[in-house]
């Protein structure tokens, strides 16, 4: 028994001799002797907390922070109000879970709905849930939704993120559905390869971004109408970010709204955790995966907060279940919402309209290098491509040496170009730099 455990070694012997045992061993006599371990486990040997600590400070010392960053690709780095940090730090919030005896959890499950609240209001939608475990995971739970009958067939444009097709595949692969990716034309979906071709009986969903992975606005209206018309529903993958200066998805005619919440007050932690939103129009509300919180009164009218609809998951039985979602990223939702009330609309339209007028200044100023021009003439949110005419891998090295996290190299038929970003947090003091360096590195 480890030093960690609380009980004394009287206080075990009692228990093991109330037990009718009176060694540890005894426990598991019933076990083969040949399969029992008789020997130390081939581990280190423990350490203190003065040595622990050297050994993980040395190993988070091989992290490297840019204090300028350039790149996105659905992860961002985002200005955070201290404020966000401050509330959601707070031991009755952090150390909360899953609100499963709802009568005593009033607190999380009032944070849960004031998340779902803000996620409706930015999405335009009539319904969120709790939150899934991330973007690429709300997407396919998404057009999972979407499937009945004999409608299974998912479209997806080949101009989403990498990440969420990939994820597509796999939920489609194990459900046993098919999925057709719809080409990307100039950057954009190529909406002509499919209208006028799609099934009216098989066609279930079409999976779209707003911005798309290349930093483009896409024509949602038009995606709307083509999917509409044979009989299927719109899936828009959004930036949060940018919602705060572009139409709603509800405003172009999206049936469901889905992304990566992490723009939302979470900062780049080396992959996550992080947040997938989901927001649907009423009448698909009940398709919804995970849990959703309503708000009701109780016996003595007072307000109250409940689970509801839960017969999605792990109240059903599972050959009927629709999801296999039975949680929700409670800690990273609570975050998201102290961030949307602490900025508010006008905080974050100011932050979406920094963001794309810097991103705008940085293409422009970009071009002006032989080679660097953009790939692709529409309009953009705060991500563009360029051409690159030296090793963008070499590129990027150069430019980490001056502390600053270049552009994301793209690979497939974008190969040698480069997917750049900017936030509000980018000076142009910063952008400027960046492009000296870019310009001085290409000249040799």
């Amino acid at each position: 028994m480890g030093s960690y455990v609380p009980n004394t070694r009287d206080e075990r012997q009692g228990m093991l001799e109330a037990a009718g045992f009176s060694k540890m061993e005894d426990l598991f006599a019933h076990i083969p002797h040949e399969v029992l371990l008789n020997r130390p486990l081939d581990i280190p040997a423990g350490k203190s907390e003065l040595e622990v600590s050297r050994v993980m400070a040395e190993m988070a010392g091989k992290n490297t922070i840019f204090p300028s960053i350039f790149r996105g690709a659905g992860a961002y780095d985002h200005y955070i109000p201290a404020i966000v940090k401050s509330v959601t730090s707070k031991e009755e919030f952090l150390t909360s879970y899953t609100p499963y005896q709802a009568e005593i959890s009033q607190g999380v499950l009032q944070s849960i709905f004031e998340y779902q609240t803000m996620i409706c209001e930015i999405t335009g939608m009539d319904a969120s849930n709790a939150s899934v475990y991330d973007g690429a995971t709300a997407a396919a739970e998404a057009a999972s939704m979407c499937r009945e009958r004999s409608r299974t067939v998912t479209y997806v444009s080949a101009a989403c993120n990498p990440s969420v097709l990939r994820t597509l595949k796999t939920y489609c692969f194990s459900s046993g559905t098919e999925l057709v990716v719809v080409p990307e034309k100039d950057g954009v979906t190529d909406l002509s390869a499919i209208e006028g071709e799609l099934d009216g009986k098989t066609t279930a969903s079409l999976y779209i971004e707003q911005p798309n992975y290349y930093g483009l606005l896409e024509d949602v209206e038009k995606a709307a109408e083509v999917i509409h018309a044979a009989g299927g529903k719109l899936i828009v993958g959004c930036n949060p970010i940018s919602l705060g200066i572009l139409k709603t998805p509800a405003e172009c005619g999206a049936d469901i709204a889905v992304g990566e919440g992490q723009p939302l007050g979470m900062p780049l932690s080396f992959g996550g955790p992080y947040l997938g939103f989901m927001a649907a129009k009423s009448s698909m509300t009940r398709k919804l995966p995970g849990r959703i919180v309503g708000e009701t009164t109780d016996l003595d009218g007072k307000r109250a907060y409940v689970l509801t609809l839960q017969a999605r998951e792990q109240h059903i039985r599972r050959e009927k279940a629709s999801s296999n979602i039975c949680s929700n990223q409670a800690l990273c939702a609570m975050t998201a919402a102290v961030y949307l009330a602490a900025v508010g609309a006008e905080g974050l339209q100011k932050a979406a309209t920094l963001c794309m007028s810097k991103a705008h200044y940085l293409a422009q100023e970009l071009s002006k290098i032989p080679g660097f021009g953009r790939k692709h003439q529409g309009e953009f949110f705060h991500e563009f491509v360029t051409g690159c005419p030296i090793c963008p891998h070499k590129l990027m090295a150069e430019l980490e040496k001056h502390g600053i996290l270049g552009g994301l190299p793209l690979t497939g038929a974008y190969e040698g170009s480069i997917l750049w970003c900017c936030t509000e947090k980018n000076t142009k003091a910063d952008i400027d730099r960046l492009v000296a360096i870019v310009k001085e590195v290409a000249a040799q």
